[in-house]
């Protein structure tokens, strides 16, 4: 169900897109649920939710959070720099690094967000639930603590090659 849309400077994704229904006196009320994905390919990856009573409106809702919610992620060029693992609830994804040529090995929303953050090679492992709003908020947790050799040399004040040995 994942359409990918190209905006200006952003690629964005839709990772699901449900009816919800609220009982109230006079019967239901149906409004759409729409989880979206934003991306610049380059670092940068964000993750929105949007509630309307129209898809449209919806989407719109969704990507502009998304927008809003973005997170600079480090990139170790076309992978990730060390193996991470991001929680959320009950679900737990796994990321590693893998060699230029492996491509993306990941399932449901975790591959649509690497794509969207520029990521080409990457291994990864989804445990516990499997629900795409948990999964993409797990995967986006693990990607927020991500720290490439340089950050981590200059927080803590020193060279890289003080960091190595």
């Amino acid at each position: 169900m994942a359409k990918e849309v190209k905006t200006n400077e952003y690629k964005e994704s839709l990772l699901r897109i449900s009816r919800v229904s609220k009982t109230v006196k006079g019967g239901r009320r149906i409004s759409f649920s729409v989880l979206a994905a934003v991306g610049d390919g380059q670092g940068k990856v964000g993750i929105g939710l949007g509630k309307a009573n129209g898809v449209p409106d919806a989407i719109k809702k969704a990507i502009a959070s998304a927008k809003k919610n973005m997170i600079k992620v480090s990139l170790k060029g076309g992978t990730i720099p060390h193996d991470q693992i991001g929680k959320f609830n009950s679900t737990s994804v796994l990321l590693k690094p893998a060699t230029q040529g492996t491509g993306v090995i990941a399932g449901s929303a975790t591959r649509e967000l690497l794509e969207l953050v520029g990521v080409t090679d990457v291994l990864t492992k989804i445990r516990g639930a499997r629900n795409k709003d948990n999964i993409a908020r797990a995967t986006l947790n693990g990607l927020s603590k991500l720290r490439s050799l340089e950050e981590v040399a200059r927080l803590r004040g020193k060279t890289i090659d003080e960091i190595i040995r």
